[in-house]
């Protein structure tokens, strides 16, 4: 089992800039890959970006591409997602994912965190 627990959601005006993390506990050996997905009120869940174990490789989503930064600290169990640019449209819960391998549909991931709430004003 893996718990993760999001963290540093909240609300930035558009332009901004927001940093939300998540804390991973359990067997993450057995998901290496970390992701986030968002889901905005009346959509399905989306995919944002993924990294895998070593960081050597990270995927975005072409919505947020240039635009947001994921990294990871396995010392510290932790990953990260850096928002730049903030849009409106980015506003959703922001969830944490694990799963075996990058991939862009929650099918893939097998643990979830709870989310965190990003809003952007316009």
């Amino acid at each position: 089992q893996v718990q993760l627990v999001e963290s540093g959601g909240g609300l930035v005006q558009a332009g901004g800039s927001l940093r939300v993390s998540c804390a991973a506990s359990g067997r993450t050996f057995s998901s290496p890959v970390m992701g986030w997905f968002r889901q905005a009120p009346g959509k399905e869940r989306e995919f944002v970006a993924a990294i895998t174990w070593s960081g050597e490789r990270a995927d975005y989503a072409g919505s947020v591409k240039g635009r947001f930064t994921i990294s990871r600290d396995n010392a510290k169990n932790t990953v990260s997602l850096q928002m730049n640019s903030l849009k409106p449209e980015d506003t959703a819960v922001y969830y944490c994912a694990a799963g075996p391998r990058i991939a862009t549909v929650t099918e893939s991931y097998d643990y979830w965190g709870q989310g965190t709430q990003v809003t952007v004003s316009s």
